[in-house]
C-alpha cells in the first residue's frame, strides 16, 4: 500500500520545526546507513541524539497517535524515533531497500521495518528535483508532497530520491512495525475499515455495520502479532 496522509502536522508545527531544523547542526547522512545504502546515500542528517531531533520526533509520534488515517493504514505496534534529513546542491539517494531490522538508539529494543514514512517540511515550490521515487507491485510512483504531509509505503519497496538542483528538501523519515506484518493483509484491513466507516456515517442503523465491524476485528485477531 502506498498512501499519502495530509496534514499530519499543522502549519504552526511545521513552522516551529523549520525554525529548529534551520538552527541545528547537520552531519553526513551516512551515519545511519547500512552497508548497501551507504554506497548510494548523499545527503545530510541531524544527529539522532540532537535536542531538536528528540523534540520534533516526539511531536511527530504524538501527532501520528491522533491521526485516524495513519492508525488505520499502519496498525502500528512500534514507531522508530523519527530522523531528519536534508538534500541540497545536487545531493541524492540512489536506489536501495531499507534494512529489515533497526536498532532503536540508546536502547536494547529493535523494530522490524514493515512501513517506511517520509514527512515533508519543505513544500514542492521551495526546491527542484528531490522526488521520492518508489517501485513496487503498484508500479513506479514519484512523490513530492506539501509541507506537513506524509507518504507511507512498504519498507520492502525499492526507492530513491532524485538530485535536488535548487533549494533544499527537508524531511523526517522513520519506520513503523505494524501489528500486521503482511502488506497485503494490511491493505485488506484498511479497505474494510474505510468501508465500515462509510456505512457507519451514512447508515449507522444498518445491520451490516455491526456485522462487518465484527469481521474486521476477527481478522485483526487472526493476523496481528503483538
Amino acid at each position: 500500500m502506498l498512501l499519502s496522509i495530509p496534514d499530519v502536522l499543522t502549519q504552526d508545527q511545521v513552522a516551529h520545526a523549520r525554525k529548529l531544523l534551520d538552527a541545528a547542526e547537520w552531519v553526513d547522512g551516512k551515519v545511519t546507513a547500512g552497508h548497501q545504502s551507504a554506497l548510494a546515500k548523499n545527503n545530510q542528517q541531524i544527529p539522532e541524539n540532537h535536542p531538536a531531533a528528540k523534540e520534533l520526533g516526539e511531536m511527530i509520534v504524538k501527532a501520528l497517535g491522533k491521526n485516524p488515517l495513519f492508525l488505520s493504514a499502519a496498525l502500528p505496534l512500534k514507531v522508530f524515533p523519527p530522523l531528519f534529513n536534508r538534500y541540497q546542491g545536487g545531493e541524492s539517494f540512489g536506489t536501495h531497500v531499507d534494512n529489515a531490522i533497526r536498532q532503536v538508539p540508546n536502547s536494547t529494543h529493535r523494530i522490524r521495518t514493515d512501513i517506511s514514512s517520509t514527512l515533508f517540511f519543505t513544500g514542492p515550490e521551495e526546491y527542484d528535483g528531490g522526488e521520492l521515487v518508489i517501485e513496487d507491485t503498484y508500479g513506479v510512483k514519484s512523490v513530492k508532497l506539501p509541507a506537513g504531509h506524509m507518504i507511507l509505503y512498504p519498507s520492502t519497496s525499492l526507492h530513491h530520491v532524485r538530485p535536488v538542483t535548487r533549494g533544499a528538501r527537508v524531511c523526517s523519515f522513520f519506520w513503523t512495525q505494524s501489528m500486521v506484518s503482511d502488506d497485503g493483509q494490511r491493505s485488506l484491513l484498511f479497505d474494510l475499515d474505510a468501508g465500515i466507516q462509510r456505512i457507519g456515517r451514512d447508515h449507522p442503523e444498518h445491520a451490516s455495520y455491526v456485522a462487518l465491524t465484527g469481521v474486521y476485528h476477527n481478522l485483526v485477531r487472526r493476523w496481528a502479532v503483538l
